[in-house]
This record gives structure tokens, C-alpha cells and sequence, in this order.
């Protein structure tokens, strides 16, 4: 993680990381102005929160009440060394907590990852360089395993040079990649968390048996996402960049809608059209593109080649981002390793919807079977030994498909995580189901797993899928379990036993798919010093139903965007057709702002925290419309999930708003106790909310600018890297 420091006042110091600001002093004894604690204090204190953050997570998964347990840490000094300290941490436990809960509370004491840090002994490099920004991905090299390098199995280039080569290609972008954490829970299963320092939404996570595996496999997903954009999906990009020579790429078209707001006769082919139009109900409109919020430009339309025969056909932007999300995209050492990655994960999702919604039933993987790849039977022992039951299951339907799957079940819980991985080689899916089951995870993060259930509705509902897609913690039917398989084993092979390159392997999964009738569309990425790819297959690689493109569009943004960020400026006119339009779009209360807009507002504020709900109320207490303000912040307490602070403020708007609206009551009367309850900062904020002196309680004023949006500017400031990029690839100005 890095941390930037900014010198303020005196000897006050201010550490900036993530949407976090931490403000040192020193005490006046020293110079400083005491006014808060000093860097030292703050060390002191995060081995204590560490220690109970354990303890609190160790307890929650048991359902043991925290509210008796006490804890409290002490440094003892060595007199003839300062810097050889002692922590004492001291626990005290209700009674009637067991034996054997009271040594597991101490053994999760033991796993607090500042000790083991303090105890392994950091190393420490302090050195001057010419800009924080300098050897940006130094942290990401790793020491040669061989001077041959490490050669796996659907990699063209030996580990350590995929590594070096993408490495160099994140610097010479401006990404300042930094790793956030590592995971090796089980025998050869790695993990890691890598982002942008400077921009830490962009993140991905990576998996492999090795170390270096999962480095590349990080790196890899890092820039397959930059070339498609998706770190910046459903984003506004701002006024700059939407009126710029191209937005998304330089050979982009825009088209405007026809007669009626018919679609334009330029985008997609007559297969597309059957899938995404059905019943003629698709608009032009449905398809502006939500990034740039332009209108007036018409449809954004991005350029992938029909592989039957080679054809280019235009596909919105907006059908993209609204219907894949990251399906089928992928990065290469060369096209045909990218292609070969693109299509295993189109059929691993695809194959694992089929299974999932029809609840069916897979085949083990025999013992013998499993017994030629040692080094995955370690890492399932692993989970083994630790209590977790796990289910290895053929997933390729009778040997069509190159899909393998681990299903994982904890009995603690009793929930499952079936995980699947593909493949032209069997051992190579085998270990991406394993790997992708843990990756990023810890054994408490095992504890969150839902329960399966013989409800078909529940499997077979859309978000279900979505849950799946995301990070596998969809539910899963009982009757996946049956021991009764709906398809025998097979031991398949799509990879040439060995002997075939990826261009080949690409080949026999292109034909699997013209076997199943589908049309492929490709687009290739290269621009930004990488290959990389993207590929579509209308009616079978779609993440969300074909329906969202008209009844859950992410560019109803454009309906609500410019008024929301202009909030504090608009007149009570523009505010009355706000919220009437927010009523009357029947969108979930409950959708979060930056959701809605497309801004990725600071999770610290009110602003980060604010549903439309939430936004309705305060739109209400600006008109004065009271009997509505009433209802929705009677809601908002029922089901509140924001901070405690806005929560007690809306306690205070209540009890302001019930005296307002009873004749009989003077609101005079109660103010000096309503003051000693709620504070005088609460009420002064309550009482201008409710008179109108007050507008908007905790929102920021903002504009279409973004100004004050440093959470957000960083993600424009990372697209704009990519953008100056390929405006300079492609000879044009950015």
C-alpha cells in the first residue's frame, strides 16, 4: 500500500492512502501541539485493533456476543533498550464462554497480521529518487526461479519474462502497480491483490499454483481490463473526454438513431439483431453511451470482426458494458494465448450457468485420475485437513466441453462454493477450479458461503448467475450433490495431448462454438503495447439478460446525472421534477448514488453513503414538503444501514418533522431537550433541514466539473493515461 505524506504545521503530518487521511502530532513535551496521537502511538495502537479485529471475527462466524469481551494491550520496555519492547495483550472473557471457545480466542490473537509482521521483521529501504513515481513496478519483480525462467502449461513465454514484459508495459502507461496482499493457504495455490496506487478501483486479483503463476495471472487480468476499459465501466468520464476526437477508442463510430428513435441501420448484423431486438422494443436511446453521457453524438459503436467470415460489425459500447461485464477478455504474450484464455472463460461460464440452472448432477473424478497430478491433490488435502470437505467433479458434459470443477463444502456452516476452471488441458482446468476457489480467500472467509437448497427458483434466478459470475457465492441446488451423475466421466483432452500450440487450441475452441451454431465476434487490442482481446458470442456469453438493455440500462444515468451533481444549485422547480422523476422511474430505493450515476464518490462520506432514498429525503426537506419527508425518513430508520451519525440525525429530523406536523404541539417547547438529547451541532443541522436554512445536510456541493471528487478524478486520471495512449498510437491529438 503506498502512503503519501504531506508536512503540515509544526511537527503535524498528514498520511494520505486509499480514500484514508491520518493526522500525526507530537506531544507538547516535544514541541508539538498535542493535537493528536504521534506516528509511534499509532503503531502501538494498530497491534491492538489487529488483535481484536481477530478476536471479533473468530467470534462472529460462532455467533459469541462481543459485548462482554475486553481487551487491552501494554509495551513494556527493556530498560537497557528502548527499541526491545514486550507487547502484553490481556483478554478478558465472560464466563460462560467454553474451554474450548476461550483457546480459540486466543489463537486468533496469534494470527494478528501486525504481530506476525513486527515478529518476521520487516526490511526496510530508504533511499532518494527523482519522483515518487519512479521504479513504479520494482515491487512486482521476483527472483528467477531458473536461469531458464518457469514454462507452464498455455503461457508462450517462460513466467518471469511475461512478468518483466508486462511490468514494463504498466510503466511506460504511468501505472504505479503496487501488490496489497498475498495469500498461500493451502499447498500450491497462490494468490494475490495487485492495483494502482494512484488509483486503487483499478485492481485485480491473481491465481496460480506458483507464486510467479499468480503474479502474471494478476498482471495479466491488469491489463486485459485496461484494454477493454472495464475498470472504468459504467463511469461518467467527464465533460473532457466526452467531447474529445474519440472517447473509448480511435476507430469508434458514432451513429444517430433513425426515424422514431429506430436503431441505426449501421450497428450489428441480422444474428445480433434477432438476440438483442426480439420483439422490436429496443431504441436507439437505450444504447447512448453511458461514459461519456453525449447525446448529441449519437450511438457509440466499437468495431469486432464476425469470425464465420471476416465481416466488421459495430456493437454499441452500452450493449457491451450492460450485458458482459468482463466475459471474455483476456491478455497475451501473443493473440493466440489471449484467444485460447478468452474462450476457456466463455465456456467455463457458460457451461457452469447450464449446470447451476438445470441443477445437474457431475460426475467424480476418479481417485487413479486425480492421483497424476500430485501437486492438486496437496492443496485439496490442505483444505482437507482443515475440515472442509472438498468434491472434485468433471464438468465438461460427457467430454463436450473443456471445463473441470472443485466444489467445497464447510460444514461449520453449512454453506458450498463450487468452483470451476477451463481449459484445453485437463490439468490445467483442474487447477484453475482449485485455484479460483481460494483465490483471495482466507479459512474465515470460507464462513461466508451461502447454504445450497432444493428451491429451483433461487438457482435459476437471473442475479443468481450474476452472484456466480462475480466471485462464485451464488446458491447452489442439493441436487448437484446427488451421488446419481447426469453424465458419466470422461477424461478429456483439447489440447493435442501436449503436442499442440495455442493457435491450434484456439481452433478446436472456435469450433466448438460453429459446432453449437453460435456466431463469434472479435475485437484485438494492441495499442497499448499488449495484445489483448475481446471476444462476444451473442445468446450464450451475456452475463445479464438480453431485457436489461431495456429495463435496467445503466444509462438511465443520463436521466438523472447532471441534476444530482448540480444538486445545490438547482431551483425549487428543477427539485420538483427531480424527484418526481426519481418516483416515477420505480428504481429499488435502496440503489446507492454512485450506482446510479456512474460517480465513485469517497465511502466516507455522506455522499458515498447516499441511496435514493436518502436523496428523496433531503430533495423533500429542501421544498418543505413535509408529510413526504415524514414517510421516507420513518423508512430510512427502519432499514438504515448508513453511519451511526446519520442515523441519529434523521432521529432528530423525526422528532423535528412529528412536532411540525401536529397542530397541537409548538416546536419551541421541546427544542432544549430535544438539544440535550441529539447535541447542539445534530439539532442546529435538523432544525435548518426541516426550516430550510440548511439545504441538503452533509452532501459537498459539486458540479458536472467533479470539483472536490478526488476518489473519482484519480479513475478519470487513470483513463486518461490509457487515452493519451492510443490517441499517440494512433497519430491524433488526445
Amino acid at each position: 500500500m503506498e502512503i503519501k505524506v504531506n508536512f503540515l504545521d509544526n511537527l503535524r503530518l498528514e498520511a494520505k492512502f486509499d480514500d484514508f487521511t491520518v493526522v500525526a502530532d507530537q506531544p507538547i513535551r516535544y514541541k508539538g501541539d498535542g493535537s493528536a496521537p504521534g506516528p509511534f502511538d499509532y503503531f502501538l495502537a494498530s497491534s491492538a485493533l489487529c488483535a481484536a479485529y481477530f478476536v471479533k471475527l473468530y467470534c462472529d462466524t460462532r455467533n459469541i456476543p462481543t459485548d462482554n469481551i475486553r481487551l487491552s494491550q501494554n509495551n513494556i520496555v527493556d530498560p537497557e533498550n528502548r527499541y526491545k519492547q514486550t507487547f502484553k495483550i490481556q483478554v478478558e472473557l465472560p464466563a460462560d464462554i467454553s474451554d474450548k471457545d476461550r483457546q480459540g480466542i486466543l489463537r486468533s490473537i496469534d494470527r494478528c497480521t501486525v504481530k506476525k509482521a513486527v515478529q518476521t521483521g520487516p526490511d526496510f529501504v530508504i533511499e532518494e529518487v527523482e519522483s515518487l513515481d519512479a521504479d513504479a513496478q520494482a515491487l512486482l519483480m521476483l527472483p528467477a526461479a531458473s536461469a531458464e525462467g518457469t514454462c507452464i502449461l498455455g503461457k508462450d513465454l517462460p513466467l518471469e519474462q511475461t512478468i518483466a514484459n508486462m511490468s514494463g508495459i504498466l510503466a511506460d502507461l504511468g501505472m504505479k502497480i503496487e501488490i496489497a496482499s498475498w495469500r498461500n493457504i493451502v499447498p500450491n495455490v497462490w494468490s494475490l491483490h495487485i492495483r494502482d496506487a494512484q488509483s486503487p478501483m483499478c485492481f485485480t486479483n491473481g491465481k496460480g499454483a506458483t507464486k510467479e503463476g499468480a503474479l502474471a495471472s494478476a498482471l495479466g487480468e491488469f491489463i486485459e481490463r485496461l484494454n477493454c476499459n472495464f475498470f472504468y465501466n459504467d463511469q461518467f468520464w467527464g465533460e473532457d473526454i466526452a467531447n474529445a476526437p474519440f472517447v473509448h477508442y480511435p476507430n469508434e463510430r458514432w451513429f444517430k438513431p433513425g426515424r422514431k428513435d429506430a436503431l441505426p441501420a449501421e450497428i450489428l448484423d441480422e444474428y445480433c439483431l434477432a438476440i438483442y431486438n426480439p420483439e422490436g422494443e429496443l431504441r436507439g436511446s437505450h444504447l447512448y453511451d453511458t461514459n461519456s453521457g453525449n447525446i448529441e453524438r449519437g450511438i457509440c459503436s466499437l468495431p469486432y470482426v464476425r469470425q464465420s467470415d471476416g465481416e466488421q460489425v459495430y456493437f454499441p459500447s452500452n450493449l457491451i458494458e450492460n450485458l458482459y461485464l468482463s466475459n471474455g477478455m483476456s491478455a497475451g504474450n501473443t493473440l493466440a494465448e489471449a484467444q485460447v484464455q478468452c474462450l476457456s472463460e466463455i465456456f467455463e461460464r457458460a457451461v457452469k450457468r447450464e449446470i447451476l440452472e438445470g441443477e445437474l448432477a457431475l460426475p467424480d473424478v476418479p481417485q487413479e485420475v486425480l492421483a497424476k497430478y500430485p501437486g492438486i491433490v496437496a492443496g485439496i488435502q490442505g483444505l482437507e485437513e482443515q475440515g472442509f470437505p472438498v468434491l472434485v467433479k468433471d464438468a465438461s458434459l460427457g467430454g463436450e466441453f473443456p471445463v473441470m470443477c472443485v466444489t467445497l463444502m464447510n460444514p461449520r456452516t453449512g454453506g458450498v462454493f463450487a468452483s470451476f476452471g477451463a481449459h484445453p488441458s485437463f490439468e490445467v482446468a483442474l487447477e484453475r477450479s482449485l485455484t479460483e476457489l481460494l483465490q483471495g480467500r482466507s479459512f474465515e472467509g470460507l464462513n461466508d458461503l451461502p447454504a445450497p437448497t432444493f428451491e429451483s427458483h433461487a438457482v435459476t434466478e437471473p442475479n443468481n448467475f450474476v452472484e456466480h459470475f462475480i466471485d462464485s457465492s451464488g446458491v447452489v441446488s442439493w441436487r448437484f450433490f446427488s451421488a446419481k451423475s447426469d453424465y458419466d466421466f470422461v477424461e478429456w483432452d483439447f489440447s493435442g495431448a501436449g503436442e499442440s500450440s495455442n493457435s491450434d487450441e484456439a481452433a478446436t475452441l472456435f469450433g466448438i462454438l460453429e459446432d453449437l451454431g453460435k456466431e463469434v465476434y472479435m475485437a484485438v487490442y494492441d495499442d497499448l503495447g499488449a495484445t489483448a482481446c475481446r471476444i462476444l458470442v451473442p445468446g450464450y456469453s451475456e452475463i445479464y439478460p438480453v431485457d436489461d438493455l431495456i429495463w435496467d440500462n445503466t444509462n438511465k444515468a443520463l436521466f438523472f446525472r447532471e441534476d444530482i451533481l448540480n444538486l445545490h444549485s438547482l431551483d425549487e422547480d428543477e427539485l420538483q421534477a427531480l424527484v418526481e422523476r426519481l418516483e416515477e422511474s420505480e428504481l429499488d430505493d435502496y440503489t446507492d448514488i454512485t450506482t446510479l450515476i456512474g460517480i465513485e464518490f469517497d465511502d466516507n462520506t455522506a455522499w458515498g453513503q447516499l441511496t435514493i432514498l436518502e436523496l428523496k429525503l433531503l430533495i423533500y426537506l429542501a421544498l418543505q414538503q413535509y408529510d413526504e419527508a415524514k414517510e421516507l425518513v420513518e423508512t430510512f430508520l427502519q432499514f438504515n444501514d448508513n453511519t451511526v451519525e446519520r442515523g441519529l440525525f434523521y432521529q432528530a429530523v423525526n422528532v423535528v418533522l412529528e412536532v411540525v406536523l401536529d397542530d397541537e404541539l409548538e416546536l419551541e417547547e421541546f427544542v432544549v431537550n430535544f438539544r440535550r438529547m441529539f447535541g447542539e451541532q445534530r439539532m442546529d443541522a435538523a432544525l435548518g433541514s426541516v426550516d430550510g436554512s440548511v439545504r441538503f445536510y452533509g452532501l459537498t456541493p459539486t458540479s458536472t466539473k467533479l470539483e472536490g471528487l478526488d476518489r473519482h478524478q484519480r479513475l478519470i486520471e487513470s483513463y486518461q493515461k490509457l487515452h493519451a495512449a492510443r490517441a499517440k498510437a494512433a497519430g491524433l491529438n488526445s
